[in-house]
């Protein structure tokens, strides 16, 4: 450290250092360096996995069946129907394939009461259909 002596004011009158000093600045920089040229070897262990290989599925994916509630009505797709009805109209819309086979997406307007939301919700779960997603919209 240095020290800048002031013969004016007295004998060796200390005055103040402005300069900086990054000497400790460069210690610790140097000391975390070898830090993690020590610890990365360690850190990048490889751990071998069998991974099957990659194949496009063989049969094509249908298109997913959307319920629509809105404030008028009850929807499967494009066609109308009521709650009691959803099931039987649903399995029809998937074309015959169980409730658990494929997954169904739910889509409520905004002004839709949530009584009414989870009246249908509840209707597909009784029925079997455990897969079922919610479509979500930007604002």
């Amino acid at each position: 450290m240095a020290v800048k002596l002031n013969t004016r004011g007295g004998r060796y009158a200390l005055g103040q250092n402005s300069d900086i000093n990054i000497t400790p600045f460069v210690d610790v920089m140097l000391v975390l360096m070898i830090i993690f040229m020590v610890a990365l070897p360690a850190a990048t262990t490889t751990i071998p996995l069998n991974l099957p290989p990659a194949r496009a599925p063989t049969t094509p994916t249908p298109d997913p069946v959307v319920i629509n509630i809105q404030p008028g009505g009850l929807y499967v797709g494009d066609v109308p129907t009521t709650l009691d009805a959803l099931p039987r109209d649903l399995g029809r819309a998937l074309s015959g394939a169980g409730p658990g086979a494929t997954q169904v997406y739910v889509r409520a307007e905004r002004k839709v009461r949530y009584a009414r939301f989870m009246a249908v919700m509840d209707t597909l779960h009784g029925s079997g259909f455990g897969q079922i997603g919610l479509v979500g919209e930007d604002l």
